[in-house]
This record gives structure tokens, C-alpha cells and sequence, in this order.
């Protein structure tokens, strides 16, 4: 081989070296980039969410929300747009998460009725455990996962139907954070339009049973109250039931007859 070929195969060697170089330079600013950003983002919302709670405890709208009976004549005061101020503070409670939304739904039930009221409850709480997953997974999933990589591990629930099920079987125990599964489903991989089939299915019967808990407390009949709150027992204790009985079916003996 001829000295100028030689020299010509070893500059082209060196200039894809330094392309390759490159590239890989650019690659490691995008990904720094990248995670720089989403945590600014994930500071500048945890600021935002912060600034406004302050606001609302500051002018006393906190108290309005929290209390029940003054949130009924609050809404109902509003008119037409009462409902849709139902549906923006239920979503609002749901992504700030020291707001109760209980008082809410309790409200909604009394100022419209079962039906109308579980219909602005479910809507409401929908759309806040969208905004909930939405802001999880845009700020926090891919800086959750670059920092613990493949340490992070979700055994059992790994799969896209285990995930549902579990986001499903959370919304029917009023005592597990509504808003807190939400956020932490947005740092799983699990698909949008599966999260919001499960919690859609799954607040249907809790936020029926909340708002006609609402409603009968306005008409004072405690016959009906009672069974309202037995209803909502039964919804949370359903469950744990079940689970229990096919645990405990799983792990009964199979019968020696059967065998021979």
C-alpha cells in the first residue's frame, strides 16, 4: 500500500473517531440536559402547588372547601356554573393532596342530587388523577429511572394489566391516598388510557355512595344516612374480603378422594 493511501485510510479512521466523539458528547448534553430540566420542572410545580395551598389558606378559600355545608350554598349561589366550580375543586384537591376532597364530594351530593353529584364527583376526580399522572410522569418518571436505573424494580406488577388491576383495586379503599396512587402510577410504566380506564372504573361506586351520603345528610333521614355509610363499609371491606377467600382457597389442601 502506498504512503498516500496509507495516510488516507488513517485520516479517514481519525475523522470518524472524532464524529463518533462527538456524537457521543452531544448525546451525553442532550441527557443532561434533559434531566436538568425535568427537575427544574418538578421544583418549579412543587413551588407552584406550595404558592397556591398558601393562597388558599391565606384568603380563607381553604375554609370554604373544607367545610361542607358552606361549600352547598357556596356552589349553589354560583348557578350554572356551579358544577363546573365542583369539578375544578375536586380536581384542584386531588393534585394538591393536603386538600380533603371528601367535603367536596359531600357537597356536590347535596347541592345536586345522587345522580348529578356522583356525575360531577367522577368527572372532577378524573380529571385531577389525570393532571396527578400527567405531572408524575413529564417531571419525574425519566429522572426517577435515570437515577435508580435497573434497581428499580416493580416484581410482581411489572406488567401493564398487574398495573391497572392494582390502580383499580386502590381506588375502591377509600383509606388508600386517591391522590397519591395517582401520582405514583405516572412514575410506572403504565400506558395513560389504561390509568384512566382503571381509576374511572374504580371511583364510580365510591363517589356514588359519597354524593348520595351527601344528599341524604340535607334531607336528614338517618335511615337512609346509616345505610349509606354501611354501603361505603361494604365497598372498602369487598375487597379485602375477597382477596382473603382466595388466598385462603389457593392454599386449601386438594381432597385425597379426588386422587385415587
Amino acid at each position: 500500500m502506498s504512503k498516500s493511501k496509507q495516510h488516507g485510510s488513517e485520516a479517514i479512521a481519525e475523522a470518524e473517531g472524532r464524529g463518533k466523539n462527538d456524537a457521543l458528547r452531544s448525546q451525553q448534553r442532550t441527557t443532561v440536559g434533559i434531566s436538568r430540566a425535568k427537575i427544574l420542572g418538578g421544583v418549579a410545580v412543587v413551588a407552584a402547588l406550595l404558592g397556591a395551598y398558601g393562597i388558599l389558606s391565606w384568603t380563607g378559600a381553604l375554609t370554604t372547601i373544607t367545610d361542607g355545608p358552606t361549600l352547598e350554598r357556596f356552589v349553589v349561589d354560583l348557578g350554572i356554573v356551579g358544577p363546573l366550580a365542583i369539578i375544578g375543586l375536586l380536581a384542584t384537591a386531588i393534585v394538591m393532596n393536603p386538600i380533603p376532597s371528601a367535603p367536596i364530594a359531600l357537597a356536590a351530593g347535596a347541592a345536586y342530587g345522587h345522580l348529578w353529584g356522583t356525575v360531577y364527583v367522577v368527572i372532577g376526580a378524573e380529571i385531577g388523577a389525570l393532571i396527578a399522572f400527567a405531572i408524575a410522569r413529564l417531571v419525574g418518571y425519566d429522572v426517577l429511572h435515570r437515577w435508580l436505573g435497573k434497581r428499580l424494580s416493580l416484581g410482581s406488577l411489572a406488567s401493564q394489566n398487574a398495573l391497572m388491576a392494582a390502580v383499580f383495586a386502590s381506588r375502591l379503599l377509600p383509606f388508600i391516598s386517591f391522590d397519591l396512587v395517582s401520582f405514583a402510577a405516572g412514575l410506572t410504566p403504565l400506558k395513560p388510557w389504561r390509568f384512566a380506564v382503571a381509576t374511572l372504573a374504580g371511583i364510580v361506586p365510591a363517589s356514588f355512595l359519597l354524593a348520595h351520603f351527601g344528599s341524604e345528610m340535607v334531607s336528614a333521614d338517618t335511615h337512609w344516612i346509616t345505610l349509606a355509610v354501611l354501603a361505603l363499609g361494604a365497598v372498602t371491606l369487598l375487597p379485602i374480603a375477597g382477596k382473603l377467600l382466595l388466598d385462603r382457597y389457593r392454599r386449601k389442601p386438594a381432597d385425597p378422594s379426588s386422587e385415587s
